[in-house]
């Protein structure tokens, strides 16, 4: 049976293709198409014509590649941007008008909870006391995991393209920007500090996005080259590719071999929450993983 999986994320719509054989998968294919569906409305949690416009043409993109694989099943998911939106119900009846794919519109919970089965998929066996993180365009997901099983979950609605809007930044990023990026967050994550105090996590698992860009970053990989079920990121690595980015000019960013072009702008305050996570809970460990929400719908289909 061959599975397509959409997310349609705020900042990308992402494409993953695989051929399921009872509890066996092969992935036929993985792509992305930058939709950046906050531009210029997500903190008024607003769609604007614009991101109609780019979500239509990157799903009709997908759609093309899909038709080439003789899929038997699509799934359509949209996540932060879609769900907070005060017009989503025109957005979706829009996307059903011009692409045909009924979009199923999750929320944070379920976000964090196909995230943490897409870890199980790429990990199997998680280490008690790991915690996972993804972050968002719209919304940061945490998953806290004791015997492979989840014990506390939160989605934030503290995502990049939030940032970027309520905080225009000067090129480079000034120390005062960063000191009231890195304030948002702590405020705005209390309930997980709370979670987590006088605990340290065994180790940090990120997902997807920012953690797929700053892996690339360390491996000197062109982006989407290297396929990545898990792979170790030392703290120095983390400390010194961090170091060098936050304090980069957009063109320096331009020009680094690794950087996604999607991401020239949203690393910096990934990497800033990255940093802050990593200080405050003292962790000592990074595991970087592909798997995300998109595998996360795959394990269900293969295991559920």
């Amino acid at each position: 049976m061959k599975l397509a999986v959409i997310d349609l994320g705020t900042n990308t719509c992402n494409l993953l293709i695989a051929e399921i054989n009872q509890q066996q998968y092969t992935l036929l294919y993985q792509g992305k198409v930058g939709v950046k569906l906050g531009k210029g409305g997500i903190n008024k949690n607003l769609l604007t014509a614009e991101a109609f416009e780019r979500a239509t043409q990157a799903l009709k993109k997908h759609q093309e590649t899909i038709a080439g694989f003789n899929i038997d099943h699509v799934i359509t998911i949209g996540t932060s941007a879609v769900r907070d939106a005060i017009n989503r119900t025109d957005f979706e009846s829009h996307i059903l008008q011009e692409t045909g794919l009924q979009l199923q519109i999750i929320s944070g919970e379920r976000e964090a909870d196909l995230i943490f089965k897409g870890v199980r998929l790429a990990l199997k066996n998680l280490p008690d006391d790991t915690l996972i993180m993804d972050i968002g365009g719209g919304s940061n997901e945490f998953i806290e995991i004791k015997q492979s099983q989840i014990t506390y979950k939160e989605s934030f609605p503290l995502g990049m393209a939030r940032v970027l809007e309520q905080f225009p930044l000067t090129d480079p990023i000034s120390a005062s920007e960063m000191q009231a990026i890195e304030s948002w967050f702590d405020k705005g994550m209390q309930s997980l500090w709370t979670q987590l105090n006088g605990k340290q996590p065994s180790q940090l698992i990120g997902c997807s996005g920012a953690f797929d860009t700053l892996a690339d970053l360390l491996d000197q990989t062109a982006p989407g080259t290297k396929a990545r079920q898990q792979q170790a990121i030392e703290l120095a690595d983390f400390n010194r590719i961090a170091d060098e980015v936050i304090h980069s000019t957009k063109a320096q960013r331009d020009q680094m071999t690794g950087m996604e072009p999607l991401r020239v702008e949203m690393i910096v305050p990934a990497l800033i929450l990255i940093r802050l996570v990593v200080k405050k809970l003292d962790i000592s460990k990074i595991v970087q993983t592909d798997y995300a929400l998109r595998e996360g719908i795959l394990f269900e289909w293969i295991y559920d």
